[in-house]
């Protein structure tokens, strides 16, 4: 069974504000086989190693959005990661096929539950729906882009729910790293919430 080596890429301009994203992240950190970085920490002035993001993504086979999900995106230090480090050349275009199988998925903490993301709900459209621009970006890379993990109604998740998430999470993620999931059957899937630990 071939191991895959999964990067985190954390997005977060609040990180000290938010309870739900230090139980996640305490979680990941304390996996060796996970590589966890901080863009926030490590940019503080946006100001990106762009060579050094394409040595990271070069060597790891998944790669994980994980950011709050802020007026139905991302934050705007994960956009300006993406406008610079995807380049054309290297991510995408003529000779832009340096990330050409890799996979990649977003892990987001939102404010509202499920029920306030689908049609007739409060936010109108799913999750999914919302998360499309990202899903067609990793296809113009020729990624597959994985359903992604949410943690939904964060700001109100009692610490022993968080926790659950923290551990759903992990699981998912180490199976992922693992190569014993179908990638291609992990597509019938909206979420990886619905992938347990004992699948």
């Amino acid at each position: 069974m071939q191991q895959h080596k999964v990067l985190i890429l954390f997005f977060h301009p609040r990180f000290e504000n938010s309870k739900a994203n230090k139980v996640l992240l305490e979680a990941l950190l304390a996996e060796p086989e996970f590589s966890v970085c901080d863009l926030y920490e490590l940019y503080p002035d946006f100001n990106i190693d762009v060579k050094a993001e394409q040595a990271k993504l070069l060597s790891h086979e998944i790669i994980v959005w994980m950011h709050p999900f802020y007026w139905y995106s991302c934050p705007p230090l994960m956009k300006q990661w993406i406008d610079l480090v995807l380049a054309f050349h290297w991510a995408y275009g003529p000779g832009g096929d340096f990330l050409k199988g890799k996979k990649i998925l977003n892990v987001i903490t939102s404010g509202g539950g499920f029920d306030a993301y689908q049609h007739g709900g409060r936010n109108r459209f799913t999750y999914r729906e919302y998360l499309i621009p990202f899903e067609q970006t990793a296809t113009l890379c020729n990624m597959q882009y994985l359903p992604p993990f949410i943690v939904p109604g964060a700001p109100r998740l009692e610490a022993e729910n968080l926790k659950n998430y923290a551990v759903q999470l992990v699981g998912v993620l180490k199976m992922l790293g693992s190569g014993s999931l179908n990638f291609e059957a992990l597509q019938q899937h909206d979420y990886l919430n619905a992938i347990t630990t004992t699948h």
